[in-house]
């Protein structure tokens, strides 16, 4: 029983020397793992190793980012400085639309050198010409490759947004958008020998210019232009004949044997004041066209014009349905008394004559500040009739020599006596020759423009055209509309 006893109690301390082994070894894997959790030692560069993944990523989109404003700022400015190229080319090369193309084209293509290259083929920007020959704009489009960007599957990125409003616009303006305030007359022949096909080319090419002159928005500023026709005579708005001619009497006038009476239109003034914008007054009113023949009968008999009363002269308007029906409305009649058109054309602009018009067509004074005062002058050949003391043609067949005429030279003299004491004054005079065929003719016009670039001696309808275009274009003011 001893020996049992004492197995027993060896057994049952083995047992538990071997539980507490078990139990110390329990204890010391408790306590690695404790202490494994609780060190921190590795987190720092765990995180440093995801965080530099994402700076990597942000640094690429950046630099995607950085090249691909570049790059477009680049391409807008090259667009801006093209268009504006190619519309200043429009103004200098009569309006010829190819050329002014190419010359945005040259223009984009130096500006552009230096940009960074973008993906092969993808610039497609070009350029073109609207709004009725009086605008260049870009179109198109360009791509630049975005290598970090890729990973996500973005491989390249438009330069220029594809609604189109990146695209450059340079604009021809005149009135509002010109910040420029226009005051443009016409004188336009309608004598006999522009009847038919010239007439028409005349017509189309004059409408031409009114179109692209007078702007739409007149609110801040304006651009308004005046219609002379001239032939024998000019024939002033009803409501201002007495003004300018002062009272005449309805008597007739005999002159060889032959009855003269006083018609609505007048001709060319006398004494001190012939070659002046003077307003009219006693002692400086124009003489009226006296003709023998007559409308009429009795006290009403009167002579009648040569300029019909749809060819009344037109003030100062911004109004293009009233200046285009009045350049339709033109027949042919006639001789060329061409001084006499010049001396109105210039009325038409002179602050002097003012208080004749409504007070929308009263011309600017002299010097105003951002103001245009322009002068047209169109004929189809020399100027041959002037006029006598009594206002009637004074016969010469010269047109150098013409001791008979009132004031005693011929029509193209005292047009270019007009014509420098208008241009002393500040306006800027173009002239149009059409189909001229003689020299004196075309001296008298190159005489009268302010310079050789403002004259031009059409010899075809379109070159006629060509000349009323390029004449608008040039009024124009060149900016960015887009």
């Amino acid at each position: 029983m001893k020996f049992a006893s004492y197995s027993v109690r060896r057994a049952l301390g083995s047992c538990q020397m071997a539980g507490r082994a078990l139990v110390g070894k329990s204890r010391e894997r408790v306590s690695v793992l404790s202490r494994f959790a609780a060190d921190s030692r590795g987190d720092v560069a765990i995180l440093f190793g995801l965080m530099t993944l994402v700076i990597l990523m942000m640094v690429g989109l950046a630099v995607d980012y950085g090249r691909l404003i570049n790059a477009r700022n680049q391409t807008l400015e090259a667009a801006d400085a093209a268009v504006l190229a190619g519309a200043r080319a429009l103004q200098t090369n009569g309006g010829d639309q190819t050329a002014a193309i190419k010359v945005a084209q040259a223009y984009y293509k130096q500006a552009i050198q230096t940009r960074i290259s973008v993906v092969s083929n993808s610039d497609t920007v070009d350029f073109a010409v609207t709004d009725n020959g009086t605008a260049v704009v870009s179109k198109g489009n360009a791509s630049i490759s975005t290598p970090f960007m890729s990973v996500a599957g973005i491989k390249t990125m438009p330069l220029l947004h594809a609604n189109g409003t990146d695209y450059a616009k340079a604009v021809l303006a005149v009135g509002g958008n010109a910040e420029l305030n226009l005051e443009v007359s016409m004188m336009l022949d309608i004598t006999g020998s522009m009847a038919g096909q010239k007439l028409t080319d005349m017509k189309a090419a004059a409408s031409d210019l009114v179109n692209i002159v007078v702007w739409k928005d007149q609110s801040k500023y304006t651009s308004k232009i005046a219609i002379v026709p001239f032939a024998y005579d000019v024939r002033p708005p009803s409501s201002v004949l007495t003004k300018v001619r002062g009272t005449v009497s309805s008597s007739a006038v005999k002159i060889s044997g032959t009855n003269y009476y006083p018609s609505d239109c007048v001709v060319e003034r006398t004494g001190t004041q012939k070659y002046t914008d003077a307003a009219p007054a006693s002692g400086q009113y124009l003489m009226t066209h006296y003709t023998s023949n007559t409308t009429g009968s009795g006290s009403n008999k009167k002579g009648v014009c040569d300029v019909a009363s749809s060819a009344e002269m037109l003030p100062l308007t911004s109004d293009t349905t009233a200046l285009l029906a009045k350049i339709n409305g033109l027949a042919t009649a006639g001789s060329t008394a061409g001084h006499i058109g010049t001396a109105w054309a210039w009325y038409m602009l002179s602050p002097s004559w003012g208080s004749l018009w409504a007070s929308s067509s009263m011309p600017a004074a002299y010097g105003t500040d951002k103001l245009k005062k322009i002068a047209v002058l169109m004929t189809d050949g020399e100027y041959n009739t002037q006029y006598t003391t009594q206002g009637i043609p004074d016969g010469s067949s010269s047109l150098t020599k013409c001791p008979n005429a009132a004031n005693g030279v011929c029509s193209s003299a005292q047009a270019i006596s007009q014509c420098t004491a208008m241009k002393a004054k500040g306006i800027e005079v173009y002239t149009v020759g059409f189909q001229l065929d003689n020299q004196t003719a075309i001296n008298t016009l190159s005489a009268c423009a302010t310079d050789v670039n403002h004259f031009y001696n059409s010899t075809t309808g379109d070159a006629l055209k060509a000349a009323f275009r390029d004449i608008a274009l040039k009024i124009s003011t060149l900016y960015l509309s887009q």
